[in-house]
């Protein structure tokens, strides 16, 4: 299995862009760590306290199985504390994602789309980009992980204990793959290079979407202030209804789209959906 990365700008993008890839290749029985780039405030509604425990609560949403978690499945959280609406492509944050990825051996990683309008979602993919060259680098310490906010750290794994920290630092590694998921700010029809299949993973992407409740759920009973975006106490229903379309491009019942600038290659037809290898009979 391998140790899988996500880069988010903050908080919920990955859930928005493939919280029922994440929480399948952690059932799978995956390493997957989120790293949040800000925590997300200010927003209008919502600080850095309530966006930090709705993040904790996405994150219990998704967790494995405890017979996932025996076979080394993990969905933890990391927040890197980049400043939010101003992120920054520098040496400094390049370096500090290099940290993460050395910590967590990170052999996958995931981040937006590079087209996009919000700023951050283009800076946050720069450096996640440059960061996988910057953590092969020899002769070059990086920065150890950030200390796990205590909301994070609250979140126990599938056996009931708290999940392990990251190492302080690990040796150097160029990440194999990087794939693009979408959680885009601009009115452009998607594009994706391959479909990952969520079938039997809807619900917790949903319940992980609606945990974060001053972005997109409807307002607390009795909350008098107004929701700026009203549209957005049905972003999960309507995600699911996407995922629901984009599954029947692959025959399945639900589907994340993702992109990339490196070819993928088979070794078997048998990795393609409805498809099973057998012998040829002659």
């Amino acid at each position: 299995m391998s140790n899988v990365l996500i880069l988010g700008p903050h908080p919920d993008d990955q859930e928005i862009g493939m919280g029922g890839t994440a929480a399948r290749l952690a059932e799978q029985g995956h390493d997957v760590l989120l790293l949040d780039m800000t925590d997300g405030s200010p927003t209008p509604r919502g600080d850095r306290a309530s966006r930090l425990v709705e993040a904790a609560d996405a994150l219990r949403a998704l967790q494995p199985s405890r017979e996932a978690f025996a076979r080394g499945g993990r969905l933890r959280r990391l927040l890197l504390d980049l400043p939010n609406r101003s992120v920054q492509h520098t040496i400094e944050a390049r370096h500090k994602v290099a940290g993460v990825i050395r910590a967590h051996q990170s052999l996958i990683l995931f981040m937006p789309h590079p087209i996009d309008a919000h700023p951050d979602h283009l800076a946050v993919t720069r450096i996640g980009e440059d960061a996988r060259f910057d953590a092969k680098l020899t002769k070059i310490d990086m920065p150890a992980p950030p200390e796990l906010p205590r909301e994070y750290a609250d979140v126990l794994a599938p056996d009931g204990t708290p999940y392990a920290t990251l190492p302080r630092s690990g040796p150097p590694l160029y990440p194999r793959w990087v794939f693009y998921y979408y959680c885009s700010h601009l009115r452009r029809p998607i594009d994706p290079h391959f479909f990952f299949d969520t079938t039997g993973f809807s619900e917790k992407k949903i319940k992980a979407i609606q945990a974060y409740r001053t972005q997109f759920g409807p307002l607390d009973p009795g909350d008098a202030s107004p929701n700026p975006n009203p549209q957005n106490a049905t972003l999960a229903q309507r995600l699911a209804h996407e995922d629901q379309s984009n599954g029947r491009y692959i025959g399945t019942k639900a589907a994340e789209p993702f992109w990339t600038k490196e070819p993928m290659g088979l070794v078997s037809l048998g990795a393609l959906p409805g498809v099973a290898d057998e012998t040829v009979r002659r």
